[in-house]
């Protein structure tokens, strides 16, 4: 057994606020690590916020590298994660939330330790100074998370139980990717055909109040082609699915994180339904899912401050998730919210008066077969990622504590 610190070469925290205000950043420019970038194991790319480099240059003591390790210091405590090898960055700045760890990889392979600090024993040792009371946060976090007890097995066994664990992260991100990509293709398909209209010459395009629309196409409102919040029966009190809206990704068609819970209220979905974040921020950063997951005829059930959207007959309900997924649209959302400063929202009503052109059902159909796809491809790569995930924290635990040799 020996503590943490004594593989550890160099630590920081974040820079104070006074250092890094709103105003200092850019929209393009030295990326900054935030809590929404320490979702896994891996810090992600999805970065939103920027500085100069000079900026992060006079903050240098708060600049990670890859391989090093980041943790979240308040709010979502727990969050620990390693900028791998092939980041997109090579450095990043970390935010006021976190601080930074450079280890010995002599003695400790970095990927092994994130997933010890994932499980249930390394979570707590990382909660155990964490404050009681008022918003999360980590006491004095330098100095004791260099006193956290440890026990490394050789570099050689860690590197053994790390490669069976990313084998399965590695799928879980191929199929990911792969979704991602499908997706961007499947909507830019959608914008140019049911936006822009690409496929149509200007002599096939007529004046209308929302601009130029194809012939044969009429002007209508989202609540012509689709149910706003449907009145469905889930009696209170009974077990069913229950879907957090922090699970609910930003990017990509599957909400696969869930539980069961029982039922005391909120808003009821089914497959085939479109869900979208109607507050302030899940708004403005795009959540809007499209459910598959559940079992025949099940109902499940969320947060009130989901807006539950089911296709009309004549229009497919892959093309409605499409259609909120635009920018249009979520511009016009966004816009019209309202409500008190940090927790606006959007009505089902406002959504349901977006205008838009409405295609012939010969168009409707001759995409259809494409759309459906695209979704199951979606679904089947959510579904294979879920297994992969659970087999993976089942593992985690038997391999760290040598239940599972290796």
């Amino acid at each position: 057994m020996a503590k943490l610190g004594d593989f550890i070469l160099d630590i920081a925290a974040g820079p104070f606020g006074s250092n890094l205000k709103v105003e200092c950043f850019i929209p393009q420019g030295f990326p900054i690590i935030d809590g929404a970038n320490l979702k896994g194991f891996k810090v992600t790319d999805n970065i939103t916020k920027f500085v100069t480099e000079e900026k992060a240059r006079s903050l240098h003591r708060s600049i990670a590298k890859r391989n090093d390790v980041v943790v979240t210091i308040s709010g979502n405590v727990g969050q620990i994660s390693y900028i791998p090898e092939d980041s997109k960055y090579r450095e990043y700045l970390v935010s006021q939330r976190q601080f930074r760890v450079s280890f010995n990889t002599n003695k400790v392979y970095v990927p092994y330790l994130i997933y010890y600090f994932h499980t249930n024993e390394g979570q707590h040792k990382i909660l155990s100074f964490a404050n009681q009371t008022g918003v999360p946060a980590l006491a004095q976090p330098l100095k004791n998370f260099r006193n956290i007890d440890i026990e490394l097995p050789d570099i050689k066994i860690q590197r053994k139980i790390a490669s069976i664990l990313s084998a399965l992260d590695d799928k879980i991100e191929c199929n990911t990717r792969i979704n991602l990509t499908l997706e961007e293709q499947a909507q830019a398909i959608f914008k140019s055909r049911f936006i822009d209209f690409e496929p149509y010459f200007k002599g096939d395009l007529i004046e209308s109040e929302i601009g130029l629309i194809p012939k044969g196409w009429t002007i209508g409102v989202l609540s012509d082609i689709a149910n706003i919040n449907p009145t469905r029966v889930l009696k209170k009190g009974h077990n069913s699915t229950y879907l957090d809206m922090k699970n609910m990704p930003t990017s990509g068609p599957f909400p696969f994180k869930w539980e069961m819970k029982e039922y005391s209220g909120g808003m009821k979905f089914q497959n085939q339904d479109t869900l979208m974040a109607r507050i302030t921020p899940c708004l403005e950063n795009g959540k809007v899912a499209y459910v598959n997951f559940l079992q025949d005829n099940e109902v499940a059930f969320g947060s009130t401050e989901y807006i539950v959207m089911t296709s009309k007959d004549g229009y497919i309900p892959e093309l409605l998730y499409f259609l909120c997924r635009d920018e249009a649209f979520k511009g016009y959302a966004t816009k019209n919210m309202n409500g008190s400063s940090g927790r606006q929202r959007v009505s089902g009503e406002t959504i349901g008066n977006y205008k838009i052109a409405i295609p012939p059902r010969s168009v409707i159909e001759s995409v259809a077969g494409y759309y459906k796809t695209v979704m199951d491809v979606f679904k089947n790569n959510g579904l294979e990622n879920l297994a992969l995930s659970n087999l993976r924290d089942t593992l985690l635990p038997r391999l760290m504590s040598g239940e599972i040799k290796v």
